[in-house]
């Protein structure tokens, strides 16, 4: 046998995606880390580049990837137990870790019980698999992660059980509810707490008001799903997120989140009562039939939360506040447009895939790390660059990337 005729299809297609502008450029690897010297933050080194650079498009919204407490946390647990599981949760593969930071994260999050996987991507794929049946109903956002998306494709959901509102358009998920087919007896409404590629985030507080009304409809109910993944330990007065930022902490049902952004570790959850959980555990294939977390990264996930919620975390906190304020307010000076909002996600709405190109490459030459965001990423003609504010950056670091961003407007 042979790849050869497989390798011509591919690279036509390869091809094709270039000439259209959707094909991905090279991925930068990065060699090494520079701490903050106090009127700069962190910096990075690249495998064949002098210099440093400024990430503007890190997750790890509190900059806590590098903090000696999980740096030790992390240290002191692998030296006890190792750097790996060896089984799945199932087989005796949970560790006192795993429990710990299940049991945090539930305290931090205000709901009974916790499960963790391995991103927040299994997470959303475990949990459809875990609440579909024959007689469910979901209904999501249309600009839902793509991990939502595939949950609901691997769970053999059908577009007859299916509905998609417009983003964040409260009439139009009425809508959809009025309209649910007879038999239905779960209803499952499922959305981002925030828009990874907006940075808007869900209308949280209307949603439910809008679900509450239909809930005595289905034998039941309604059940409503947040991922606040790019939420949680981002914004909200402590840290909880979308729930905490429109007042809805104690009325959604369930909220999956990850270890990999905010907290700077590594892995994924998923937060409910105690039975929505234990019915995760018996049912979702990602959990059952995939390896569990490092004890390390366990260690240091819940160092991370308890940072997160301390006077340090609210520290770390008010500076990203501060911060995200200040380019927020940096760019519209430049009158470059954007989406408004209050996360730490905010996109340079540039539509158009040339320009974003231009854009990242002006940058990358001044010292500064974006992504450009084409379709199908985005939708088409919404081109972006998404710059990400971190905790770690100062005042400095914002006026050096906004005086890049007027150089390069000024030559263009």
């Amino acid at each position: 046998m042979s790849l050869t005729k497989l390798i011509q299809t591919l690279d036509t297609e390869l091809k094709q995606a270039q000439a259209e502008n959707r094909y991905k450029a090279p991925e930068r690897v990065i060699c090494g880390y520079i701490p903050s010297t106090g009127k700069i933050g962190p910096r990075y080194k690249l495998v064949g580049q002098s210099g440093s650079y400024f990430r503007m498009n890190s997750n790890s919204y509190l900059s806590l990837s590098n903090d000696p407490e999980l740096i030790a946390a992390a240290d002191e647990a692998t030296k006890a137990l190792g750097v790996g599981p060896g089984a799945v949760r199932f087989i005796d593969g949970t560790f006192s870790q795993h429990v710990e930071l299940e049991q945090t994260l539930a305290k931090f999050i205000k709901k009974e019980s916790v499960k963790i996987f391995n991103s927040a991507y299994t997470s959303n794929c475990g949990l459809a698999l875990s609440l579909t049946n024959k007689n469910t109903y979901w209904v999501g956002d249309e600009l839902n992660h793509n991990s939502i998306i595939r949950g609901l494709r691997i769970s053999g959901v059908s577009r007859e059980n299916k509905g998609i509102y417009k983003h964040n358009d409260m009439a139009d998920l009425e809508r959809i509810l009025q309209n649910v087919p007879s038999g239905i007896e779960r209803v499952v409404v499922v959305f981002d707490g925030v828009f990874s590629m907006r940075g808007d985030h869900a209308k949280m507080d209307s949603i439910i008001e809008v679900c509450k009304k239909y809930d005595s409809n289905f034998k039941d109910g309604v059940i409503t799903v947040v991922d606040d993944s790019h939420g949680i330990g981002a914004y909200g007065k402590t840290g909880r997120g979308t729930c905490e930022y429109t007042g809805t902490l104690d009325d959604i049902d369930i909220i999956v989140g990850t270890l990999g952004k905010s907290f700077g570790v590594n892995g994924g959850f998923i937060a409910s009562s105690k039975e929505v959980i234990d019915t995760v555990r018996q049912k979702a294939d990602t959990y059952i039939y995939s390896n569990s977390l490092g004890v390390a990264e366990c260690a240091a996930a819940t160092r991370a939360v308890k940072i997160t919620d301390s006077p340090k975390g609210l520290k770390l906190l008010k500076n990203l506040e501060d911060r995200t304020t200040q380019f927020r307010s940096s760019i519209e000076s430049l009158g470059i447009e954007s989406v408004p909002g209050a996360t730490p996600i905010v996109p340079l709405l540039l539509k158009d895939p040339l320009k974003v190109r231009s854009c990242v490459d002006f940058l990358f030459k001044e010292g500064i790390l974006v992504t450009g965001m084409a379709f199908p990423v985005v939708p088409k003609g919404q081109d972006l660059i998404r710059c990400q504010i971190n905790a770690a950056f100062t005042e400095e670091d914002i006026n050096l990337v906004v005086a890049a961003l007027k150089k390069w407007l000024e030559s263009n």
